[in-house]
């Protein structure tokens, strides 16, 4: 694939998603068979930067639209691509169905535990007494509970593929998440089923943080919550 500068904010985890899921695409000869749906948030941006065949959606309607890709063109590599408040928040029952009717597509979701593009309000993944700019005196999960987790969720159900949450945090998650990518990926092509990775990603622009400070601030707060590893094993491997 062509490498062009992707339009992420400084210090966002995207475009290291973005690069780890073309290198797979391409290691596994699919660059002119991989279709990709874009959820509504910082996701678009691909828009600019993915060379590739990509289509836009609706706010929420990744996984429905991934699975009607799918369902047309069941040869193509189908994948949505999402951040956590359109796939968990806005479009949390097309993520929840299309997992349990264990549809055969790839779905990444980019957790920076906000609402990023739309200015930085809390998402139901913001942990609890951060501060947004619809939570300024820090989350309460009192009042709007505690951070979901929705890997675990999907996780739960018997027939799904593959699960796993990843982090770019550090190199060496980076190297465990191109694992996971491709384990994710290459369960649909072997038509294993349905595949979901979650993805920690700082979000320095909207955490009011530095890069250095977001990701000692994931370490303490976030990584210890949303625990990173294989959640869901492969069993068509």
């Amino acid at each position: 694939m062509v490498s062009i500068p992707n339009s992420f904010c400084a210090g966002c985890g995207h475009g290291l998603l973005n690069r780890l899921i073309a290198e797979v695409i391409e290691e596994n000869g699919y660059e002119d068979k991989t279709i990709i749906t874009l959820g509504v948030g910082c996701s678009c941006n691909m828009n600019h930067s993915w060379n590739g065949d990509k289509i836009q959606t609706a706010h929420g309607r990744g996984a429905s639209t991934a699975t009607g890709i799918k369902v047309a063109r069941p040869d193509l590599l189908s994948i949505a691509y999402q951040g956590d408040g359109d796939a968990y928040v806005i479009g949390l029952a097309e993520t929840l169905n299309a997992a349990y009717r264990n549809t055969n597509i790839t779905v990444f979701v980019v957790n920076n535990n906000n609402f990023a593009m739309t200015g930085g309000q809390m998402s139901w993944t913001t942990m609890p007494g951060q501060k947004t700019t619809t939570s300024e005196a820090g989350r309460d999960p009192l009042v709007t509970g505690f951070p979901i987790k929705v890997p675990e969720i999907v996780a739960g159900f018997d027939q799904v593929a593959y699960v796993a949450r990843g982090s770019v945090h550090s190199a060496k998650e980076i190297n465990n998440l191109k694992k996971y990518v491709k384990n994710a990926i290459e369960a649909q092509l072997h038509n294993e089923g349905y595949s979901l990775v979650e993805v920690l990603a700082p979000c320095p622009t909207n955490w009011g943080m530095n890069l250095e400070k977001s990701v000692a601030w994931m370490e303490k707060e976030v990584l210890p919550y949303y625990q990173v590893g294989t959640l869901r094993e492969r069993t068509g491997k």
